[in-house]
């Protein structure tokens, strides 16, 4: 089952849902909504990047990510991803560490 779809929280996008913007905004975060999250966080990057200057915090607005998220996006775009695996969503050694089994008597 696919996640709920993030509503757009731009000024554009509150005052309702007849406007031009709002129907992008909404395609964009029904596209999000199919990719993992280094995909989102890459994409989202980037439009941020085409729009410049206030890209980041509309950007969040409209997808809901947090801004420090869509600057680290940007980071690994500019590095070209080199950082990034590319057999797996994660880099090897994430996430929490694996429980260590109790010894039994």
């Amino acid at each position: 089952m696919l996640d709920a779809i993030y509503e757009c929280q731009c000024a554009v996008c509150r005052e309702g849902k007849d406007r031009a913007e709002w129907q992008l905004h909404h395609q964009m975060n029904v596209f999000l909504s199919r990719l993992d999250e280094q995909q989102r966080r890459w994409y989202v990057a980037l439009e941020s990047k085409r729009i410049g200057h206030g890209g980041d915090t509309l950007l969040s607005q409209i997808s809901g990510m947090n801004v420090e998220t869509i600057r680290r996006g940007r980071r690994e775009i500019d590095d070209d991803l080199g950082a990034r695996p590319t057999e797996r969503i994660r880099v090897a050694g994430g996430g929490r560490p694996a429980i260590k089994k109790k010894r039994q008597r």
